[in-house]
């Protein structure tokens, strides 16, 4: 297999986090980064072995040099950088979320389709060894039909700035975009789509909320789900079935195993990340871009738009508006 060749755009924390385990990946190259901050750019390149800056996104989307994008910017930045690029022939791992709307991801759908390019939203979680473990124990009905599932998500983050990317209107900031997704994700994974929602948000003066609980109804499951930037968590998630129960380990998003209580019998399994963990999504990319595929069969473009639908009707419940919608 030839090298694949990436591009970062946004050289941030979690860029940094990705790009230490691009260079653990086989055949993968950073070949570039992009910022509005070319000094950034720059230290980026020597700490992690970048071989171009270039000048502006424009000049990275425009290299033939590049074969697929990581889009780490804010939020708010994803659609717009996503579909200049994409214009241009490239490939997409875009952050999550996708898009701060559903209307969003549905436009960058519709581009990638037109262009003929790989689009994925870069839900780590969902290449995890844990998760992908537990998915396929489920399906195959090892807890019998799954009655209840609860998952957190929180960190005290109400002494940051301001104008922080979390705390920001303009940046679609709040912690239901940036943490409370991956809640909801995982019941939307275990669960599918919900019958009924209901939720309740602590909304500040700038309009944004800083935490919110969840309540996902199904025919004969329910799910309860909280995010929130006003203290910490376990950050534990639980899912149980008529035969028994999973529990992942704290941080559960980011597990190096869980532990399955099944008849009784309690077992500790223990499934380690590689790296910082998104080297199992990198992988996933390349496997996709090898055998020609545009979207991936573990997290579609189909999930990424339940996903955004979910998250666009729990802001509706709670009255989270941005101010650029």
């Amino acid at each position: 297999m030839e090298h694949i060749k990436w591009g970062i755009v946004g050289p941030g924390k979690i860029a940094a986090k990705f790009a230490s385990d691009l260079n653990l990946v086989e055949h993968a190259v950073i070949e570039g980064v992009a910022s509005r901050n070319k000094e950034r750019a720059q230290a980026f390149a020597s700490e992690f072995g970048v071989n171009t800056v270039f000048d502006s996104y424009e000049e990275l989307f425009k290299s033939k040099s590049v074969d697929v994008l990581y889009i780490a910017t804010p939020h708010v930045f994803h659609k717009e950088l996503a579909i200049q690029a994409m214009k241009h022939g490239k490939h997409i791992l875009c952050e999550k979320p996708m898009g701060v709307n559903k209307n969003e991801v549905v436009e960058m759908v519709r581009c990638a389709k037109e262009n003929g390019v790989f689009l994925m939203e870069a839900l780590w979680s969902r290449f995890h060894p844990t998760i992908i473990d537990i998915k396929g124990k489920l399906d195959n009905e090892l807890l019998g039909n799954i009655r209840y599932l609860n998952a957190d998500f929180a960190f005290f983050a109400m002494d940051r700035d301001q104008e922080s990317r979390l705390l920001n209107p303009s940046l679609a900031g709040g912690s239901l975009l940036d943490i409370g997704i991956y809640p909801v994700f995982l019941s939307y994974l275990i669960l599918g789509m919900p019958k009924k929602i209901s939720a309740n948000a602590t909304v500040l003066k700038n309009g944004l909320e800083s935490q919110v609980a969840m309540l996902f109804e199904y025919e004969n499951a329910h799910a309860i789900l909280y995010s929130g930037f006003t203290n910490n968590s376990r950050m534990s998630a639980e899912i149980a079935g008529e035969r028994g129960n999973f529990y992942l380990d704290s941080r559960w998003h980011e597990a190096n195993g869980y532990t399955s209580e099944i008849d009784g019998e309690q077992i500790k399994i223990e499934l380690p990340k590689w790296g910082n963990g998104y080297t199992h999504e990198i992988e996933e990319v390349h496997k996709c871009l090898k055998v020609g595929k545009l979207e991936s069969e573990l997290w579609s473009l189909n999930d990424s738009k339940n996903l955004i639908s979910l998250l666009d009707e729990i802001r509706n419940l709670t009255s989270i508006k941005f101010p650029f919608e």
